[in-house]
């Protein structure tokens, strides 16, 4: 039996590409049984803040995580895109892996002061509009700023390993900070407010950023000083990306703000709560950006047969994915809205409708994502009237007075995306003529 063990190792050896298989059968389940156990914590953690908040208070919940979404989005404004095609291209190089990421950096901080003075009106003005008294306003925008730099500082320090695939400790670091936010959340059952939900997912992630950040020593200088340079290149990226992130902060939750505006509180809650299922599928967007986007940054950029292949497997296996989790839900959504508590019984058709577009908006993110970290972004000047054309056409075709109406409208938005993702990407792999070296190896 032990000889043919080895004989059978022997010949598996042999077959062309077993290696890369092997490597990505370990990456995948070290990533993947991480990931599941982190949903998992982030399920029940999430199931936990819809049953103990009251609902006037989950709609405040689901408003402040909403502007929160729109904050972090606006103090990136495509610097993440630009730190990781930058970083791509010399991640073996401490020194200067370690300019790339403090120029981010101090970019990033800059447009974190921007993005609180232009969203803290708004969400104060939504929070008063939903029953919220001065100081209960007050109380939630400062419990987001722990959250907002936690998010903004954390993804710079994960760019080493991730371009290093050095998984396990990025995989360790998310749960430790997933347990300390379950640990957290039990305050819900004394205080039952919206900013302690909210402090008690922001504060674990500070606290872990600065484990991250040691453990990323290893691949990077964080002494270098900035680079005029690499900052000149990454904010070429920042002027394609900055105006359609402006523009997604108001069309990527255009749910939630026609709700907040034309529904009542109790919609505002209950398209929260569909929404936390719908953030399971965290953890297929964090195994894709964990060991296939980084990949696919590093790729050789002369070899266009190469990288177009890779893409369309990519998407391929990300609609496949997204397939599989819609009929899961099709099937058990008795079952899934059990598990949110009765006050959102019935809202079965509502659940699957907001489970597609969540699948459609991963889809378009994913193209989004392989695009910029090729360092190519669509004009906004083309990007911005397309998707404005769709938010027209669906507003005429669509019933955005009700849930499922503004579910539907949701979906056809996100659907444009994806198209106009598609073409660009194409459009951009087309310019360039393919120089095929027969030395080269893919980074797959």
């Amino acid at each position: 039996m032990p000889n043919s063990k080895f004989r059978f190792l022997a010949f598996a050896q042999g077959i062309p590409g077993y290696t890369k298989l092997l490597e990505w059968a370990k990456l995948t389940g070290i990533t993947g049984g991480a990931q599941f156990l982190i949903q998992a914590i982030g399920l029940l953690s999430g199931i936990l803040v819809v049953r103990l908040l009251p609902t006037d208070e989950y709609a405040l919940y689901t408003l402040a995580n909403t502007m929160l979404g729109v904050m972090t989005i606006l103090a990136d404004g495509g610097i993440g895109s630009g730190v990781m095609a930058q970083g791509g291209r010399i991640w073996k190089d401490k020194d200067k892996l370690g300019s790339v990421l403090n120029t981010g950096l101090e970019l990033r901080k800059k447009f974190l002061i921007g993005s609180i003075l232009v969203a803290a009106p708004i969400l104060l003005y939504q929070l008063h509009h939903h029953g919220a008294s001065n100081w209960t306003a007050f109380l939630i925008f400062l419990s987001l700023v722990p959250a907002l730099v936690g998010a903004l500082t954390g993804s710079v320090f994960a760019v080493p390993m991730k371009l290093h695939q050095d998984i396990t400790p990025l995989q360790k670091n998310l749960i430790k900070e997933n347990l300390g936010r379950f640990m957290l959340i039990f305050m819900l059952f004394i205080f039952p407010w919206t900013f302690i939900a909210i402090l008690a997912s922001g504060v674990p992630r500070m606290y872990m950023n600065i484990s991250l950040k040691k453990k990323s020593k290893g691949y990077v200088n964080w002494a270098a000083k900035e680079d005029p340079v690499v900052r000149k290149d990454i904010l070429k990226i920042v002027k394609r990306i900055l105006p359609g992130a402006i523009y997604f902060c108001v069309s990527g939750q255009i749910s939630i703000w026609l709700i907040s505006f034309f529904g009542d509180t109790a919609s505002v809650a209950q398209i929260g709560a569909l929404g936390r299922i719908a953030v399971t599928l965290t953890v297929v967007n964090t195994i894709f950006g964990t060991l296939v986007y980084p990949r696919f940054a590093r790729m050789p950029g002369n070899n266009r047969g190469k990288i177009l292949k890779r893409f369309f497997q990519i998407i391929g296996l990300m609609i496949v994915i997204c397939s599989g989790i819609i009929t899961v839900v099709w099937f058990f959504s008795d079952e899934i809205l059990w598990v949110l508590g009765d006050q959102y019984a019935n809202l079965n058709y509502a659940l699957l409708l907001s489970i597609i577009g969540s699948c459609t908006g991963m889809i378009s993110g994913a193209i989004f994502r392989m695009t910029t970290h090729r360092n190519w972004a669509v004009h906004p000047g083309i990007s911005i009237p397309i998707s404005i054309a769709s938010i027209i056409v669906g507003a005429l075709i669509m019933d955005v007075s009700t849930l499922e109406g503004v579910l539907k409208f949701n979906i056809f938005v996100v659907f444009t995306q994806v198209v106009l993702n598609l073409a660009y990407f194409l459009f951009e792999i087309s310019r360039f003529k393919s120089q095929h070296l027969k030395t080269e190896e893919s980074d797959f």
